[in-house]
């Protein structure tokens, strides 16, 4: 393959201190390109302190303007800076609002999609706000009409496609996993232990898992729960856990380190995920890895990344409930645990970001190839 000039955009670059996922994917894709010989610049937006280019992992990055206008600030430094540069394909990872890159470049376009909001932004943001992410969401049939799109689960193909989007337009990548970092350690399981991993944020539903532990301790005397993440929402999460009585039984950890994310996993007895709508659910998979099985919603991307039964459990989405129920099934019965603790880390073993980056250098690559016949 002939040495390619690659231009990736996205809200955030891999060394931001929001970075979350979606950095992390994009990046090893990036890594993926630099291995094959391909030349890879990045735009992401500014944060306090940081400097304005740094190169990693041999990628170019160029911080330009603040993460809150960045659907603005990236395409105009783009226009300013960039457009000379004659790039061969623009990556644009849509994570957040659209960058609409196809009506500012000529060169062919790969949009890169995690999950899209649709209408689970108004659980999170005022109407005002909500209502502009929804409507830049709905244009992206007619901006992005002659562009591939690379999803990274089976779920936003389904959603892309009933947006408009044609199937044929869309390549499906599942999402890669360390397995130098999150494999168990050997440590004692603590089996009132659950763990929730994520960001803080009202649409991930975190008080679901909380208002659960009210009927959980009731069953199962001594559990407790370790939020891990941080976020806008925690205030009102800690608010809810003192209201509920639940002080003595929900720990709030905020941000973690790698190692003692693994650690926590690693000691837990299952996690939970009650978001309705994920793009995959790397967080599940990095659980899974570490032997823990996950009671999750049987919500978009969570369907793709929790295997019932065999992994976890999979529950209607906002049934407290049937959330509670399966968690003290999971917590009480030490050989389904372990069965699905097997199943999870057989599971999880089949994903790679090797293979990630590989099949997504693909599928950039047949994009270049085809817009230059």
């Amino acid at each position: 393959m002939t040495e390619l000039n690659v231009l990736a955009l996205n809200w955030r670059d891999i060394k931001s201190p929001e970075a979350g996922g979606a950095e992390v994917h994009l990046h090893e894709i990036m890594k993926a390109l630099v291995k094959r010989g391909h030349r890879v610049t990045q735009l992401a937006s500014a944060f306090p302190g940081c400097e304005s280019t740094v190169t990693v992992d041999g990628v170019e990055i160029l911080r330009r303007g603040k993460w809150y206008a960045a659907n603005f600030a990236l395409p105009l430094a783009y226009l300013r800076e960039l457009r000379s540069r004659k790039f061969d394909v623009v990556v644009e990872d849509i994570n957040k609002i659209p960058f609409y890159m196809p009506l500012y470049t000529r060169a062919p376009v790969l949009a890169i999609v995690p999950h899209l909001f649709g209408t689970t932004v108004f659980q999170e943001a005022s109407f005002p706000f909500a209502m502009y992410v929804y409507s830049y969401e709905r244009l992206i049939p007619a901006v992005y009409r002659r562009v591939r799109f690379l999803a990274i689960s089976e779920s936003t193909k389904h959603d892309l496609a009933a947006r408009g989007v044609g199937s044929d337009r869309v390549s499906v990548v599942e999402c890669g996993l360390d397995h130098d970092l999150y494999k168990p350690l050997p440590v004692q399981r603590d089996e009132k232990l659950i763990v929730y991993l994520g960001r803080l944020r009202k649409y991930k539903c975190v008080h679901f898992v909380i208002q659960a532990m009210k009927s959980v301790r009731e069953r199962v005397p001594g559990a407790r729960l370790v939020v891990v993440g941080d976020g806008p929402y925690r205030k009102n999460l800690e608010a809810l856990t003192a209201g509920l009585g639940l002080a003595d039984a929900v720990e709030f950890r905020g941000h973690v380190s790698q190692d003692e994310k693994v650690r926590l996993l690693s000691e837990a007895a299952v996690t939970a995920n009650p978001s309705p709508k994920e793009g995959w659910g790397l967080t599940v998979v990095e659980a899974n890895a570490c032997g823990v099985p996950v009671v999750a919603s049987r919500s978009p991307g969570l369907v793709d990344s929790v295997r019932d039964d065999r992994t976890g459990f999979l529950v209607k989405h906002g049934s407290v409930e049937q959330l509670a129920a399966r968690l003290v099934e999971v917590l009480v019965d030490r050989q389904l645990r372990e069965r699905l603790s097997a199943g999870a880390i057989e599971w999880a073993a089949r994903f790679s970001w090797d293979t990630c980056g590989a099949l997504s250098a693909d599928v950039i690559e047949e994009v270049a190839a085809q817009a230059r016949r």
